[in-house]
């Protein structure tokens, strides 16, 4: 079957070791389920991965891929959840999780199989391009809103970084929840259409903020941590879920026990949560943010584009 596989590992040049092609087709287990892909969307998770984070050289070859929506073997529509436990059979609670790619293959082919545990049925309002983009970047930003943030409709909320999967993700669901959402970027476009998204106000990377918020959504890490942690009110709080610019930045510690401020790390999301997503976008009629809709033998357009930071959204890929 066709796929978008990690062949080789570089930290500097992850591009390099992404291969196109032919890869074994999974094979029969008790309590998995193979899933005819119909739609598979991009993640910096991808990205690390082909620069060795969370995946080992030893794992290569590796279909890469953490979220699809597809159709199961008995034909029923469905959507995966990512996180899977050592023993393929959900995650218990003194179960080491991982996320497909790291010891299992992923989705970016034509099919995947993985624990029927691991299946929740596709909502008939979503699209197969639309429920692909929900169990990884939009299940982080429910998480980290809903589940971690601590916060109450009316609240003020700042993302940072808006233009990417999970940034997106926050400013559509927080809008949605009755949340006042601000956001940071470097970029007149794509501030323009966080606005668009429900943004009230979007305000250049780094910008004094007219007051300061209830809860900072942070995945870009080292270049915005410090404006994150003095963007806070006093017993505020920071959601990280994410470092793409780098996971070590000064840490203002004395700021944060001064005022009080609560860091709360935030990875992924549970099934149950998933659940709870689908619902909420097949209900409200809230929708996932798509930057564009590629064939997987174009994948390495979208992994470029990624990388260089030019999407907004999410970028599906269809086997």
């Amino acid at each position: 079957m066709f796929a978008a596989y990690a062949a080789r590992i570089d930290a500097d040049d992850p591009l390099s070791g992404l291969e196109l092609g032919e890869r074994p087709e999974p094979e029969a287990r008790p309590g998995w389920s193979t899933v005819t892909v119909k739609a598979a969307t991009l993640n910096h998770h991808d990205l690390w991965s082909l620069r060795g984070v969370g995946l080992p050289a030893e794992k290569l070859p590796m279909i890469l891929g953490c979220d699809a929506a597809g159709v199961d073997q008995d034909g029923n529509e469905v959507v995966l959840h990512s996180v899977i436990g050592q023993t393929g059979h959900g995650v218990g609670p003194k179960e080491q999780r991982s996320i497909l790619t790291e010891h299992y293959q992923g989705t970016f082919a034509q099919q995947v199989s993985v624990p029927t545990w691991n299946l929740l049925p596709k909502p008939a309002e979503l699209s197969f391009e639309q429920a692909a983009c929900l169990p990884t970047a939009w299940l982080t930003a429910y998480r980290m809103l809903f589940t971690n943030a601590g916060v109450k409709p009316g609240a003020t909320v700042l993302v940072q970084g808006a233009g990417g999967g999970v940034a997106t993700a926050l400013i559509v669901l927080g809008k949605a929840a009755g949340l006042r959402m601000w956001a940071t970027s470097r970029d007149d476009a794509k501030a323009e259409r966080a606005r668009e998204l429900g943004a009230d106000q979007v305000f250049p990377s780094g910008a004094r903020l007219p007051e300061r918020v209830d809860a900072v959504m942070e995945t870009v890490g080292a270049a915005t941590w410090s404006h994150s942690v003095k963007s806070l009110k006093p017993g505020g709080t920071i959601v990280i879920s994410g470092a793409t610019s780098g996971p070590n930045p000064p840490a203002e510690l004395t700021r944060v026990f001064f005022l009080e401020l609560k860091v709360v790390g935030s990875t992924m999301g549970s099934k149950e949560e998933l659940a709870g997503l689908l619902q909420l976008c097949a209900t409200t009629g809230v929708r996932p943010v798509i930057d564009s809709v590629l064939p997987l033998a174009e994948a390495r357009e979208g992994f470029a584009r990624l990388e260089k930071g030019e999407v907004f959204g999410k970028v599906v890929l269809t086997p």
